[in-house]
């Protein structure tokens, strides 16, 4: 184990997402949680969710839409969920919502995905060295569990880029949604006689056996839930605040991750991702 890397405090959890509002379903329990625990908490947001619905849901590309109006109100959604889960850190790269897949925002030169990677990951590098994280958390390679948007896609790159250029996080992480959670979570949503208009493929999600990590935020969920409804702008987009409270309950309760690297010794299967940390 290396002495350098396991004294070094005080302890910090970083994540690193694309948008406003993607704090919270796949790592907004690990913040809450952590943060209340007193280990220091960095969220990193890449954009600055232009392409979000702007004021009664009038969509990005339609007559209205005002990118510059519906980014200052995420941001203001942004603060305010960061308050409610604790974290301690915010940092914005600024850079500009690139869209969803295939859209024609895709090819603005300043969009998120087409800024030069060296340099993206360099601005991120710049936070890595200032907080020193030993954990940094972010998407696999498909933007998490096969989205592929853009942006999401370009966080994954600049966070690997970073911490490989740095050497200085000791564990990197993945989100996940892991198959069988997803299964349980449509069951129980038929059960409680909510209509779906789409089933999940038996390929949607994290294969079981990929997940390596999975951390109890039961105590967090209301906090958790209460951060998801700061982002109001974008409520209408946002499947698990329509669900059923058992359902919610069910599936924010529990944060799982694929562990990408470590430095220290950690158990195979962990339910704590400062595992050999502390």
């Amino acid at each position: 184990m290396d002495q350098q890397h396991t004294d070094r405090s005080p302890l910090t959890l970083m994540a690193v997402h694309a948008h406003p509002d993607d704090e919270c379903l796949s790592t907004g329990g690990i913040l809450a949680r952590y943060a209340e625990e007193g280990i220091r908490t960095v969220l990193v947001t890449c954009t600055n969710g232009e392409q979000g619905d702007g004021p009664g849901g009038v969509k990005p590309g339609d007559p209205g839409h005002d990118d510059a109006e519906v980014a200052e109100r995420r941001l203001a959604e942004l603060r305010e969920s960061v308050q409610h889960l604790g974290i301690e850190h915010l940092e914005l790269l600024g850079y500009r919502d690139s869209g969803m897949e295939g859209w024609e925002t895709n090819n603005h030169p300043e969009a998120f995905a087409n800024v030069p990677l060296d340099v993206s990951a360099a601005k991120l590098a710049a936070l890595i060295e200032r907080y020193r994280p030993q954990v940094i958390v972010t998407y696999d390679e498909t933007g998490g569990s096969g989205y592929n948007h853009p942006d999401h896609v370009q966080a994954h790159r600049i966070t690997v880029a970073a911490t490989e250029s740095t050497g200085i996080p000791d564990k990197l992480y993945y989100t996940a949604i892991p198959r069988t959670a997803i299964r349980h979570m449509f069951d129980l949503l038929r059960a409680n006689g909510v209509d779906l208009d789409f089933e999940p493929s038996d390929d949607f999600g994290t294969p079981d056996e990929q997940v390596t990590t999975v951390v109890d935020v039961a105590p967090f969920v209301d906090r958790k839930l209460k951060a998801l409804r700061a982002h109001a702008s974008q409520g209408e987009n946002i499947f698990m605040l329509q669900m059923p409270e058992e359902a919610q309950q069910q599936a924010f309760s529990g944060e799982a991750f694929i562990r990408v690297s470590s430095r220290v010794d950690a158990p195979e299967h962990e339910d704590d991702m400062f595992a050999g940390l502390r």
